[in-house]
């Protein structure tokens, strides 16, 4: 048998098993999510065994509710009772048979389908110092006795649960369009020449950790100097449960001493890659939903279908390559009178499909 991820309660009465963590969305279905539950029906003292798996959005630090603030907010949720069994369940996975055979009578399957209009997994980076779980959109399989499914009166003991986070992930889609490209021609003041600015990318979508070439070409009419090229990326991401909240971080930024005389052109490819762990220290940038101990990527971009909420998507994330030029004068005062010619390409970033991960 493969890999089995399990949690036991803290009275050993009920264990949850969990074939794999990370459950693909294919943008028209998600993976089901397939588990059993032991159950040890000594210990329960009358009462059921639920198993519920949730989407939830933690914006603030576990110590918050020692002072009666709710750090999370449910964006979606589904239970089922486990024991005593009731209803008629789906037919078996295999990697559910094959936990079964191993629980013996004792052994129940669960299974859950998540909507495919909910949001990926994906989190803030904290700062060094933070402490607790990260702010960020994650799901989880929780396991617990109780009377009541959802009872808020009844308070459920932690000795009495178990629970395994898992991930929500989208690979990147199997075609790539053309990438985009972006020009922009400026004057200057006491001149009719013009210096031209060209950028483009192959393609609109690279995967994380791969060089992303960025094609520049320059028509310098004017009698000033472009003294140096900059490409920075920057990750916008918007937040959107608890309130509307919009900002920006720069994860590349790279100069390069490209001068380009008056009256002259330039035509050259610059290689650049974002990478996470340039940006270690920055809080709040947002990452792939992680697991523990376990190292991620800077959050792939959020493709939004058409008709899809963006409300219930919890944190959007985009890219955007810009390439700025600094034009000078030239002489002592040159510095002092350069400005900018600037443009801006977007990018998608996301990870590879496996192979073993079907196509659909």
């Amino acid at each position: 048998m493969a890999k089995i991820y399990k949690k036991t309660s803290g009275n050993g009465s009920i264990a949850l098993y969990l074939g794999k963590r990370d459950f693909v969305d294919h943008v028209e279905t998600v993976d089901i999510v397939d588990g059993v539950v032991k159950v040890d029906p000594a210990e329960l003292e009358g009462r059921k065994v639920w198993v519920y798996l949730a989407c939830s959005f933690r914006y603030g630090s576990d110590d918050l509710d020692l002072i009666g603030m709710n750090y999370r907010k449910d964006i979606w949720i589904k239970r089922q009772q486990i024991y005593p069994v009731v209803g008629t369940k789906p037919a078996n996975t295999p990697m559910q048979e094959a936990l079964l055979k191993k629980c013996e009578d004792q052994g129940h399957a669960f299974t859950f389908n998540i909507d495919n209009n909910l949001p990926c997994s994906v989190g803030l980076q904290p700062a060094p110092e933070d402490v607790g779980k990260a702010c960020g959109v994650d799901y989880e399989v929780k396991a617990y006795i109780a009377n009541e499914a959802d009872d808020p009166d009844e308070k459920i003991n932690k000795k009495d649960t178990c629970r395994l986070i898992i991930r929500k992930i989208q690979f990147a889609p199997g075609t790539i369009p053309a990438g985009p490209q972006a020009d922009i021609s400026k004057n200057f003041m006491m001149s009719d020449k013009l210096v031209h600015l060209e950028a483009s990318i192959e393609k609109e979508l690279y995967f994380h950790g791969d060089p992303i070439p960025v094609k520049v070409k320059i028509n310098n009419e004017t009698a000033k100097v472009v003294k140096k090229i900059k490409i920075t990326i920057d990750q916008t991401t918007e937040v959107l449960l608890y309130q509307t909240d919009k900002y920006t971080k720069t994860v590349l930024n790279e100069e390069f001493a490209e001068e380009v005389k008056g009256e002259s052109t330039l035509e050259k490819t610059f290689t650049v890659i974002p990478l996470l762990s340039n940006n270690k220290e920055k809080r709040g940038l947002a990452v792939d939903g992680r697991l523990k101990d376990e190292d991620t990527n800077l959050a792939s971009t959020t493709l939004i279908r058409p008709g899809m909420d963006k409300g219930m998507q919890g944190i959007l994330v985009d890219y955007k390559i810009k390439v700025n030029l600094l034009v000078s004068s030239g002489g002592l005062l040159g510095g002092l009178t350069a400005s900018d010619v600037g443009v801006e390409l977007p990018l998608v970033l996301m990870s590879p499909k496996p192979a073993d991960v079907p196509v659909e």
